[in-house]
C-alpha cells in the first residue's frame, strides 16, 4: 500500500477546522514570549511541538495549511504587533488603516509556517516520515521568509537559542545556542523544530523505550550545546579598546522639528565632549539634518574637541551626494575617511517599492526614499580597530553581517528604535545583535536613540547595557578580535543543504510502499 496525502499521520479525533486553527493560533501566540524581552526558550520549541502534533492529525495537505496559517497568524499578529506604533503614531496613518496595514502584512507572513504545514502533509503523508519532513519544511520556509521580497528575517525561530544573562552569569544561553557559531539562525531553528517532533513523536508512542530514547535525544542535543558554548572560536587581535554609545532619547515627534534642531546639536556636544573613550559613537540619522546641512562651525568644532582629546567620532547621518541622492550612513567625522552607506532598506520606511507610491501620501516619514549602498562595503576603520557596521536592522541579516569579516574586529550596530515606542521592537531587535555576536565570535556594539544600547560579548551575553528612554552614554570596555566561526565561513549554505536533503529524504521515503 502506498501512504497517499488523504492518509493521516496517525487516526484523528474527530475535530473542526475552526477548532484546530484555534489551537494553532493560540500556540503560534504564546511562542512570542520564547522571544526577549521574556527570554522563555522552551516555548518556542514546545509551541512547534503543539503544531507538528496538529499537522500529524490531519488528513490533507489543505487542512495542514489552513493550521500552519493560524499558528502564523497567531505568532506574528502578537510578535510584530508593533509596526502598528510605527504606522499610526509616528506614521500618521489613520486607525483603521493602520490595522488593515498590519493584519495585511502578518498574514503575508503567515503564509510560510502554512506552506511548511502543505508540503509535510502533500510529500510525507506518512507518520514517521512527517516527522522529518516537518522540521525541514519549516526551517526551510523560515530561510525563503529571510529573503524573499528583501526578506524580513524578525523572530527567527533559533533567534530565540540565546538567552538575556549577561556576561559572568554564567552560560550566557540556552541549550541550542552553543550550536549557533557552527550552523548560524536557521540551523538552531532546524534542532529545535526535530527536538519538537521528537517530543511529538514520543508522546504519540508513549512506550517506556521511546520516552526514554527521547529523554537520551534531548539531553545529548542539550550537553552538546552547552560544550559547544564553551569553545572560543576567535580570537583576540589587539588590546581592547574603550567605546562610548550615545544614547541621546531624542522623542521620535520633536526629532525633525526646525525649533528643536539647536537643542539636540547641543546635547550631542555636550555628550562627545565628555565622552571618556577613544572612539564616540552616535545612533542612526543622529542629527536632525544632512550632513553638509549641518553648520560647518559646528562640525569642525567637533572634530577640534575630539583632536584634542584623541578621538574618533562614528557619526549615523544622512549623506548627500546629489539633490535626490541621499544615502543612511556612518561617518568618521575626524578623519573623514571612508563610510558605511546602508545596504538593505526598509521598504516603506527608506524606499518605496514599485506601485506602493500611494502609500506614501498617507504616511508622514521623513527622508522615504534613500539610495541603497553597495552590497558589500570594507570595514570601516576607527581607532585602530575595523568595525563591520550595519544599519538598523541590517543586523538582522546574518550572511549580510560576515560580509565584513573576517577583516571586522568588532561588530557596530546604530539603530533608531524610538520609531517603535514602548513595545517589544527594540528588545527583540536587542536579541537578533546578540544572535550576530554569537554567529560571528566578535563583539557587538550598538548605539540607539532610545534603547537598547549595549555591548555583547562574544557568546552573545549582553556585558552592559544602558536604560531605555534615558539619556545616558554606555563606556564599554571591548576587545577586537580575529578567527572565522564555521558560520562565517559558510554561513547559511550547511544548514539550508542539511535541511533541504532531509526533506527530499523524507519525500522519497515517506511516499514508498508500507
Amino acid at each position: 500500500m502506498i501512504a497517499d496525502a488523504r492518509t493521516p499521520a496517525y487516526p484523528p479525533a474527530p475535530r473542526s477546522l475552526a477548532l484546530v486553527s484555534l489551537a494553532a493560533f493560540v500556540a503560534g501566540a504564546i511562542a512570542v514570549a520564547g522571544f526577549a524581552p521574556f527570554y522563555l526558550w522552551p516555548l518556542p520549541i514546545a509551541c512547534l511541538a503543539a503544531l507538528f502534533a496538529l499537522w500529524g492529525r490531519e488528513s490533507s495537505p489543505r487542512r495542514a495549511f489552513a493550521a500552519g496559517y493560524a499558528f502564523g497568524l497567531g505568532f506574528f499578529l502578537v510578535g510584530v504587533s508593533w509596526i502598528y506604533v510605527s504606522l499610526h503614531d509616528y506614521g500618521g496613518m489613520p486607525m483603521i488603516l493602520t490595522a488593515l496595514a498590519v493584519l495585511l502584512f502578518c498574514a503575508y507572513l503567515a503564509l510560510f509556517p502554512a506552506l511548511a504545514g502543505w508540503l509535510t502533509l502533500r510529500f510525507a503523508p506518512s507518520w514517521a516520515w512527517s516527522l522529518v519532513m516537518a522540521p525541514a519544511a519549516f526551517t526551510l520556509t523560515e530561510w525563503l521568509r529571510g529573503w524573499l521580497f528583501t526578506g524580513f528575517p524578525w523572530l527567527s525561530m533559533g533567534t530565540s537559542q540565546v538567552t538575556s544573562r549577561g556576561a559572568g552569569e554564567g552560560v550566557g544561553w540556552a541549550i541550542l545556542g552553543g550550536y549557533v557559531p557552527l550552523i548560524g539562525t536557521y540551523g538552531a531553528t532546524l534542532i529545535a523544530a526535530f527536538l519538537a517532533a521528537a517530543a511529538v513523536g514520543a508522546f504519540q508512542k508513549r512506550s517506556s523505550k521511546v520516552v526514554a530514547w527521547g529523554t537520551a535525544l534531548f539531553l545529548a542535543v542539550g550537553a552538546g550545546g552547552v560544550s559547544l558554548g564553551r569553545l572560543e572560536w576567535t580570537r583576540p587581535s589587539g588590546a581592547p579598546i574603550t567605546i562610548a554609545l550615545l544614547q541621546g532619547n531624542i522623542p521620535q515627534e520633536l526629532k525633525w522639528r526646525d525649533e528643536e534642531r539647536a537643542r539636540i546639536l547641543s546635547d550631542y556636544r555636550a555628550m562627545i565632549a565628555a565622552a571618556p573613550a577613544r572612539i564616540v559613537v552616535l545612533p542612526e540619522t543622529a542629527l536632525p539634518a544632512f550632513l553638509d546641512e549641518l553648520p560647518p562651525e559646528y562640525l569642525q568644532g567637533l572634530r577640534d574637541a575630539a583632536n584634542a582629546q584623541g578621538k574618533e567620532i562614528l557619526l549615523g547621518t544622512v549623506e548627500r551626494t546629489g539633490p535626490d541622492t541621499y544615502y543612511n550612513s556612518v561617518v568618521p567625522l575626524v578623519s573623514a575617511k571612508g563610510a558605511y552607506r546602508k545596504h538593505h532598506l526598509v521598504p516603506f520606511g527608506e524606499f518605496v517599492p514599485e506601485g506602493f507610491k500611494w502609500v506614501m501620501a498617507v504616511l508622514h516619514i521623513p527622508l522615504d526614499d534613500f539610495a541603497s549602498g553597495a552590497r558589500v562595503q570594507p570595514a570601516l576603520s576607527a581607532g585602530g580597530t575595523a568595525f563591520g557596521v550595519a544599519i538598523c536592522y541590517e543586523d538582522l541579516f546574518g550572511e549580510e553581517v560576515i560580509g565584513s569579516l573576517p577583516a571586522a574586529q568588532v561588530l557596530l550596530n546604530v539603530s533608531n528604535d524610538a520609531w517603535f515606542g514602548h513595545s517589544l521592537e527594540p528588545e527583540q531587535h536587542l536579541q537578533g545583535s546578540q544572535m550576530r555576536a554569537l554567529e560571528t565570535g566578535r563583539w557587538m556594539v550598538r548605539a540607539t536613540n532610545t534603547g537598547a544600547t549595549a555591548a555583547i560579548d562574544p557568546h552573545g551575553r549582553i556585558a552592559s547595557r544602558l536604560p531605555d528612554f534615558t539619556r545616558g552614554t554606555l563606556v564599554a570596555e571591548v576587545e577586537p578580535r580575529s578567527g572565522m566561526t564555521p558560520y562565517a565561513r559558510w554561513g547559511n549554505g550547511p544548514a539550508i543543504g542539511l535541511a533541504a536533503a532531509l526533506a527530499l529524504l523524507a519525500a522519497w521515503r515517506g511516499r514508498r510502499p508500507r
